[in-house]
């Protein structure tokens, strides 16, 4: 704290035995100067102690209501007012847990903060009775990566911009296949971002490959009015630029040729793979719950309007890809989350969240209940032919929720690939990892922790009538390798 370069009248303090105060900051060092210097923004009900009459002399002539007492002294409190919040902030280890002790004794009701200076003795605060223990070093750690990380976004955001404004022609977003909620609604944020970005000289066509057979998806989609196309050839040649959306890399989980150029690439899924060659913008973001996540940071840090429309379908992405905040969430989701909510239309949301189920996803249901295998905690469900691989996902989210199962693996075989969708709430485990290491030599194939799929290509069999005995024949020999990993002795089956 810096010494007053000129002498104000001094402030004698109040006899204030009755009285009660908003702060109350022990020990007026650097920290807890710093403390009531950010306090006093708000507020001048702050009363500070300090051991040093000097420093109390010098806090008086600021105008602060100071008080020489030692922290050791049981008598600590006498005289003083009855506060809200104590900071303990003196760098004498001793001296802060007397005066916890203290505290918790003569102001039981009272919000005690207390600053530590090694990491060690932090339960024996909290033992003590404080409410709150800093370490300093800790906190400024956190604050620097946090700061990094928002710097680090904005400056990702404003490259996006400036790469967009300098465009013009068509812009081709590319979706993931099969696309949901959070690979739509991230493409209908990069359009508008395109937009203002070139001022209206960039046109933006969302592509995407695949169907859209989730009965909430087609409803998101239905009542939101998004305006979305199967790509072709002919598509992709008519965009001057390509856009990349929930996926990390052309022809993984994309209909894109894997030597695709593509110019944009913005994902959330956690790949260890290096970044794609020629690429004008990559932002993969392995730690954050939803790409719709990215995409409305970058809004906000533009200062770009977002509509009611635009609203509805990035918290809906949001929502669906971390199942209602339950799973693969961080902080910044649920920030996100919280900028979108007073935007969107709630009553659009209801309607989509509640839509009919299809005949068939009722039937694939039931097959996956039907036909489940559990051993050891592992479920595996053979669905036979689908036509709409969407309700694999489904089938998974159903039977992770039965009890004494941990990890599901249900699968089915479509005209051309063999899909698995796979979930997972054993911490000890990776389902993505697993996922990726016994199917990736044959397939599309990873994930989350939590939750992963993979697509497993027909080839020469796509031409094959008997699918379900096709399926067997090539899905047993995978499933083999996926037990093994795990260390499933295949022949514990506890149920069918």
């Amino acid at each position: 704290m810096p010494d007053p370069v000129a002498k104000a009248p001094k402030k004698v303090p109040k006899k204030v035995p009755n009285d009660h105060t908003k702060y109350l900051i022990l020990g007026c060092g650097s920290t807890g100067y710093n403390i009531a210097e950010e306090l006093i923004k708000e507020t001048d009900d702050i009363v500070l102690v300090d051991y040093d009459e000097k420093r109390v002399e010098d806090l008086r002539d600021q105008k602060y209501e100071a008080f020489v007492r030692d922290q050791h002294d049981p008598n600590l409190f006498e005289d003083l007012p009855v506060p809200g919040v104590i900071f303990v902030m003196s760098n004498d280890k001793e001296a802060n847990l007397a005066v916890v002790r203290t505290a918790r004794k003569v102001h039981p009701k009272s919000h005690i903060i207390v600053r530590t200076i090694d990491p060690i003795s932090v339960d024996t605060f909290r033992d003590a009775g404080a409410d709150l223990v800093i370490y300093p070093q800790e906190v400024v750690a956190k604050a620097a990566v946090h700061h990094t990380r928002k710097l680090i976004s904005s400056r990702m955001a404003r490259r996006l911009y400036d790469f967009l404004s300098e465009a013009e022609g068509t812009l081709g977003i590319v979706a993931h296949t099969n696309p949901d909620p959070d690979a739509i609604s991230s493409a209908m944020a990069l359009a508008a971002i395109a937009a203002a970005a070139s001022e209206g000289r960039l046109e933006s066509r969302i592509l995407y490959d695949g169907t859209i057979g989730h009965q909430e998806n087609r409803a998101f989609v239905n009542l939101l009015e998004i305006e979305m196309e199967h790509f072709s050839p002919e598509s992709l040649k008519a965009c001057n630029y390509i856009a990349l959306l929930d996926s990390h890399a052309p022809g993984v989980n994309n209909g894109l040729e894997k030597k695709s150029r593509v110019n944009i690439i913005i994902d959330h899924h956690p790949t260890g793979e290096a970044p794609v060659a020629g690429a004008d913008f990559i932002d993969n973001r392995g730690g954050i719950g939803a790409t719709a996540s990215i995409l409305t940071q970058y809004l906000q840090e533009l200062d770009i309007p977002v509509d009611k429309k635009l609203a509805t379908a990035l918290l809906y992405g949001i929502r669906a890809d971390t199942r209602d905040f339950r799973r693969n969430i961080t902080p910044q989701d649920l920030n996100y989350a919280a900028f979108l909510l007073p935007l969107t239309d709630t009553a659009l949301l209801d309607q989509i969240t509640s839509p009919s189920m299809a005949q068939e996803t009722l039937d694939i249901l039931g097959s996956a209940i039907r036909n489940r295998k559990i051993s050891s905690g592992y479920l595996f469900s053979n669905v036979g032919y689908i036509r709409n691989r969407d309700a694999l996902p489904q089938a998974a989210d159903l039977l992770i929720s039965l009890e004494g199962v941990n990890t599901v693996i249900v699968y089915g075989i479509g005209d051309e690939n063999i899909y698995l969708s796979a979930r997972n709430r054993d911490v000890r485990l990776h389902i993505g990892n697993v996922i990726s290491e016994a199917f990736g030599d044959f397939a599309d194939a990873g994930g989350h922790a939590t939750m992963a799929a993979a697509s497993i290509p027909l080839t020469y069999f796509g031409l094959v009538k008997e699918k379900e005995q096709l399926l067997s024949l090539i899905i047993e020999p995978l499933l083999n390798k996926f037990t093994s990993l795990v260390g499933l002795d295949n022949g514990d089956e506890d149920e069918t």
